[in-house]
């Protein structure tokens, strides 16, 4: 029932290019609900910030998203998408897009009152206000919601293959645990946990990049 490690290895290196097949599947929709996440959470928090009639739409849909379970979701998007890549990809941008939109959006609006000051003394616009004053200052706020995004995007592709897939880490699990293939199951987990380590990494890279100036213990 818990297989040794030593057997969890062994399938690791017997079965390694039929794992990476099936692991890249995984990680394709991983990145790419990564990508598409973040880009919606920026997207939709900076509309919510610039138009006070949206947001005042848009909040409730985004809590709502978040609100759902997304086991719930994810059969009704593989009936609509198909067992392809496409729902595995929407699943992931479900699972993080609050956490980047919430971030991102609480950084815009606590802007420091010193910076506050500096804007309206110069008589600035709204998209001057934005683009000098909040953005800057919203960045370690986004850089917080990536990382947590990166960490959670696995798990929502690893959902969709659950729920219906053709291949995929999660598809393997399922596979190997119907035929009480333990090893070939923990082997499985232990690529989905080196893919979620090095994604964090990856994004942690990222937002030193993008906050340069933030100083980290």
């Amino acid at each position: 029932m818990l297989p040794g490690p030593m057997a969890v290895g062994a399938v690791l290196v017997e079965q390694h290019e039929f794992l990476l097949r099936h692991a890249r599947l995984t990680l394709t929709g991983t990145l790419l609900g990564f990508a598409f996440g973040v880009a919606a959470g920026v997207l939709v928090a900076l509309v919510m910030w610039l138009s006070p009639l949206i947001r005042r739409g848009l909040l409730p849909v985004v809590l709502v998203t978040q609100a759902l379970p997304v086991f719930a979701i994810a059969p009704i998007l593989v009936l609509w998408l198909g067992f392809g890549l496409a729902s595995k990809v929407v699943m992931a941008v479900l699972v993080i897009f609050f956490a980047v939109t919430s971030s991102f959006f609480d950084g815009l609006r606590r802007l420091d009152p010193g910076l506050s000051d500096l804007s309206r003394l110069y008589r600035a616009s709204r998209w001057q206000d934005l683009a000098l004053f909040r953005i800057p200052s919203a960045m370690p706020a986004l850089a917080s919601g990536i990382r947590i995004a990166a960490v959670f995007a696995p798990i929502g592709a690893v959902i969709g293959e659950w729920v219906g897939a053709k291949g995929g880490l999660a598809f393997i699990m399922l596979q190997s645990n119907a035929r009480m293939q333990t090893d070939v199951m923990f082997a499985a987990l232990a690529l989905l946990a080196v893919m979620v380590l090095s994604l964090r990494f990856l994004a942690d890279r990222l937002t030193r990049l993008l906050v340069p100036w933030q100083v980290e213990d």
